[in-house]
Parts: C-alpha cells; sequence; structure tokens
C-alpha cells in the first residue's frame, strides 16, 4: 500500500448543460494537472454534468453516454481514476450514478442509496441496493453520494477487512453547510479512514446557493486540506504508513459491533 494523491474538483456548475460542465471540469483539470500523471485519483461533485435536478426525463443519458466517454478521456489524460456521479436512464428507471472510471477505461458504479425525500428525489430515482468498494493502487475505497452522508449505517466500515478511504460526492447547500462539516468529521473518527467529501459552487436552477467546502480529512477528523468557496482542483497526498500506524495503536475497529447490510 502506497500513498494516494487525490484531486478535489470544485466548480461552479451551469444549471442542465453537461457540455459546458464537461468543459469547464476538463479546463480545471488541464490547468491544475497538465496530465502530468501526478494523481491517482480524481473527484467531481454529484450530478456534475447537470447539478441536482429532478428534471429525469430530460436531462438522464445513458451509462453508456457522452460522459462516460468524456470520463474515459479524462482518465486516460491524467492517468487516474475518475469518478463523480451522473443522471441515468436505464431500463425505463432513472439513477443518481456514481461512475467509477479507470485509465484503461473500464468502470465501476455505485447507485446512490439514500434518496432526499426534501427534494423529492425518492420520487424519481430508483435507490440503489449494494455498496461498491474499489481497489486502487493498493487502497479500499469506499464511493457513496451525497445524502447517504447523513446515514451511518450504510457508512460503516467492516471490521475485518476495513476500507481505507470514504468518499463522498455531493450538492451539498449553504443552509446546511454546518451539518456537512460536522458529519464528514464524524464519518472519518467512527470509521477510522481517511475521508474526501466534494460539493459544488454557485445557485442551482431552483435559486438553492452552495457554498462549496469541499475537503480532505485524517481519520482523526482533522482537516488535510479545505477548498472553502473557490472554484478550484485541490491535490493532496493521504499517507499510507500514518493510516497504518494510526489503526495498529488505536484499534478502535476490533471492538466495533459485528452486523451485515441489507437494502430492502
Amino acid at each position: 500500500m502506497q500513498d494516494l494523491t487525490v484531486s478535489i474538483v470544485q466548480p461552479t456548475l451551469h444549471w442542465h448543460q453537461p457540455a459546458a460542465n464537461r468543459a469547464l471540469l476538463a479546463s480545471l483539470l488541464e490547468s491544475a494537472l497538465d496530465g502530468s500523471g501526478l494523481t491517482d485519483l480524481i473527484v467531481l461533485p454529484e450530478m456534475f454534468t447537470t447539478g441536482f435536478t429532478m428534471e429525469a426525463h430530460t436531462q438522464a443519458e445513458p451509462t453508456n453516454g457522452p460522459t462516460l466517454d468524456w470520463m474515459r478521456a479524462q482518465a486516460a489524460r491524467h492517468g487516474a481514476v475518475v469518478t463523480g456521479s451522473v443522471l441515468i436512464q436505464e431500463n425505463n428507471s432513472f439513477y443518481n450514478r456514481l461512475l467509477w472510471v479507470r485509465p484503461d477505461g473500464s468502470y465501476a458504479s455505485y447507485d446512490k442509496r439514500h434518496l432526499f425525500r426534501l427534494a423529492g428525489e425518492h420520487q424519481v430515482f430508483t435507490p440503489g441496493r449494494q455498496r461498491l468498494v474499489e481497489e486502487w493502487r493498493g487502497w479500499r475505497i469506499l464511493p457513496l453520494v451525497c445524502y447517504d452522508l447523513r446515514f451511518p449505517v450504510w457508512s460503516r466500515n467492516e471490521t475485518t477487512q476495513p476500507y481505507d478511504l470514504l468518499l463522498y460526492v455531493a450538492n451539498w447547500p449553504q443552509s446546511r453547510i454546518e451539518a456537512w462539516n460536522t458529519l464528514l468529521q464524524a464519518r472519518a473518527i467512527e470509521n477510522v479512514s481517511y475521508v474526501v467529501g466534494v460539493n459544488r459552487l454557485g445557485n442551482d436552477g431552483r435559486g438553492q446557493p452552495h457554498s462549496g467546502q469541499s475537503a480532505l480529512l485524517t481519520m482523526q477528523g482533522n482537516y488535510l486540506a479545505q477548498a472553502g468557496n473557490l472554484q478550484t482542483v485541490l491535490t493532496r497526498t493521504l499517507q499510507a504508513k500514518a493510516l497504518t500506524q494510526f489503526r495498529q495503536e488505536m484499534q478502535f475497529l476490533l471492538d466495533a459491533d459485528d452486523f451485515s447490510l441489507s437494502a430492502t
């Protein structure tokens, strides 16, 4: 297990303009990374092509659509996994689907489990049934989506084969940003894991403002870096030795309650 370099992208998204958002994100990545191959993982926000919208009938695309093609090109360009969630239509159903795209073009996916009832997301989208734990560069990584952050059981680490990094991609509103900050710290501490939370900036089409505050946190819940309210690509290296040493000294996971998850 080597150190893992992570780049988090905090953009001001264009409402319902996938091509413009892909162009913006590509420009931010090119300016920050220049195809250098110096990052291992690029993390984009939730619904990064459209903003958090319930207008699925007009905004959804198939999994094998233009955004997957774009993510494959970016992953190959930067030699890194690219991940973020996209509005997907499949078999007459809609999904808030996180895509995990590798540099060789292969990919995995996770459908958001907890749908945001206050926005009516549960009436439009089909919830996911299974978590996705990916292995990359020797790290075990659990990627989740926005509202999942509020539900610690779904984020819970395993005692026998724990993940090392917990990711949340989000469109988290400014009005509840203190909850975002607090919950990210809580998930890091209770799961003895690095945590990355990636949010967006700007007003969405419903007039909801977003203030960013994307962050990388240690397993103690301390901030490695925080993006504040700037449109930026923030890159930091997560230290494998520090994680291993802390888990050896503070073996909290060994005393965790043993249970299994079941999504119904």
